[in-house]
């Protein structure tokens, strides 16, 4: 009688792929989304923040558009019939973008990462206020102790460090509206198309931030060789890593990933700015990110039993 082996031997070499393409998409997303706050500080000798947002999401745009025009997806159909929707969440980008360009100024990369993974928490009161959610203990418990990691955080001997944690929150609230429309609205839209019209839109609203601030400034030659550093790395790549992650990966380990990411970005700043975070931050630090992780792995029970909860997870937008 033939072994079992005989019949599952084949399927191992495929096993094994799988485990190795998802251990080097871990890593990679992980090092990406460390990276946001990294890159806008390195942009800062270069370029005001409004305009350096404003190139990095256009050079996002173009890219995009060239990619949808190739395979035939771009359609301004999309758009027209969607005007409002679109509009609604490119301005809230193009704020929140600019708010976290501006916030890197004040306070380190690692910091602002740790501060800007607090969106989860405005999501829950989102889902609260606007889906009629309940609050359960382990979300409350999660959501307290990162809310207290942000004062831990935020309270220290300084206006600049208020000022910044200010705008990040603020940035990540609006980016939390964002995702909240677009899993409501926009969930059923090609991929491309969204992606596309969104960059397009909030690079629209950035360029009208520069040009009424009258911080326009056309980049350096060194610049722009940050600027398409940034705007293929931190747009196109990250977004689409992003996804991709989100389908190839199960949600717990998704969150989890996400959620250690400023762990990364501490230590990118460390070792390109040669900044590094105090005693307090790191503890503040710690506290968020306990809470975020319980907050997390709730949210991923609740999922797995089938519940609705439009602000569970980022938006999943169809292909």
């Amino acid at each position: 009688m033939p072994s079992f082996n005989k019949y599952t031997e084949h399927l191992l070499p495929y096993h094994g792929r799988e485990m190795k393409n998802s251990s080097l998409l871990i890593g990679t997303l992980l090092i990406i989304d460390s990276m946001h706050y990294v890159f806008a500080r390195m942009l800062v000798p270069h370029l005001p923040p409004s305009t350096s947002a404003f190139f990095v999401l256009l050079i996002g745009t173009i890219e995009v558009g060239i990619y949808g025009i190739a395979t035939k997806q771009l359609s301004f159909t999309t758009f027209q019939k969607n005007v409002w929707f679109f509009l609604g969440i490119g301005l809230l980008v193009a704020v929140s973008t600019d708010l976290n360009y501006a916030a890197v100024g004040y306070i380190d990369p690692g910091t602002a990462s740790l501060l800007g993974k607090t969106g989860q928490i405005w999501s829950l009161g989102l889902g609260l206020f606007w889906l009629q959610e309940k609050l359960t203990r382990p979300q409350f418990l999660g959501a307290t102790l990162a809310i207290g990691g942000v004062f831990v955080i935020s309270y220290q001997v300084g206006e600049y460090n208020r000022i910044g944690t200010f705008m990040v929150l603020a940035a990540t609230f609006l980016y939390a509206l964002h995702t909240g429309m677009t899993k409501k609205f926009g969930e059923d839209m090609n991929f491309v198309n969204f992606f596309f019209f969104r960059l397009l839109i909030t690079s629209f609203f950035l360029f009208l931030i520069t040009t009424i601030t009258g911080t326009i400034t056309w980049p350096s030659p060194t610049a722009w060789g940050y600027l398409l550093l940034v705007g293929t790395v931190d747009v196109t790549i990250s977004r689409s890593i992003y996804y991709l992650s989100l389908r190839r990966l199960n949600l717990s380990i998704h969150t989890l990933v996400l959620t250690l990411s400023p762990v990364v970005a501490i230590l990118w700043t460390i070792f390109i700015f040669d900044i590094y975070p105090s005693t307090q931050q790191l503890i503040g630090g710690f506290i968020v990110i306990f809470g975020l992780l319980i907050v997390g792995k709730y949210r991923e029970s609740k999922n797995n039993n089938g519940e609705s909860n439009n602000f569970a997870q980022p938006p999943h937008i169809s292909q």
